[in-house]
């Protein structure tokens, strides 16, 4: 069954595209005008809804000396939806199938952004021991979910990952395990995470 007119459909999504890519083009001349501390980020290639940032390690921190890559995905309706991280969004691949009148099938790839988890996304691409952030590079951060507001840009987004970096949340952990060794154990601890950096973020 056919709803809706498949051309207003494919309008409102290259109109929401086209809003968003303004918003980030806006972003990016503003980082590279006035970076914040410590980090770095702009497109890959020449795709502006996929950037890669730099976080230097906070010297207040294990992490201090590491350099460490973290990967952006800017959803279409940025910024009106975060760039989330993969763990906050329920994929579409368990089981769950959507069928599409054939007319629709150059139109899959708008709504995909919305129904899956893989093309928004802030995650670390470099190996991190941290309450917070668990081996897929997730990052669980408020910012990127329910306290999210279109006010908020990707340069306060990279300072609030520097912060989680020097100051973890073990009482809203990713990976218990590292939680319940921050609270129990703060020695080892930071020094699994140094040994990590030293591994992972100094290569």
């Amino acid at each position: 069954m056919m709803v809706g007119n498949t051309k207003e459909f494919h309008g409102g999504f290259e109109e929401q595209n086209v809003m968003a890519s303004k918003r980030i083009q806006k972003e990016l001349k503003d980082l590279q005008k006035d970076p914040p501390a410590s980090c770095s980020a702009g497109p890959v290639g020449e795709d502006m809804f996929h950037w890669q940032a730099t976080i230097m390690g906070p010297s207040d921190s294990p992490f201090s000396g590491g350099v460490f890559l973290v990967t952006i995905r800017f959803p279409p309706d940025y910024p009106f939806k975060p760039p989330s991280t993969p763990s906050s969004r329920k994929s579409s691949s368990s089981g769950f199938h959507l069928c599409f009148p054939s007319v629709w099938i150059k139109y899959i790839a708008y709504i995909q952004i919305h129904m899956g988890n893989i093309l928004c996304e802030v995650s670390f691409k470099t190996k991190v021991f941290h309450p917070n952030i668990n081996n897929n590079g997730s990052i669980c951060l408020d910012i990127l979910k329910e306290q999210w507001s279109p006010a908020l840009t990707i340069s306060k987004v990279l300072l609030s990952i520097c912060s989680l970096l020097t100051d973890p949340n073990p009482d809203d952990p990713l990976v218990p395990e590292i939680a319940h060794m921050y609270k129990a154990d703060r020695v080892k601890y930071e020094s699994t995470a140094r040994s990590w950096t030293q591994k992972y973020a100094m290569g």
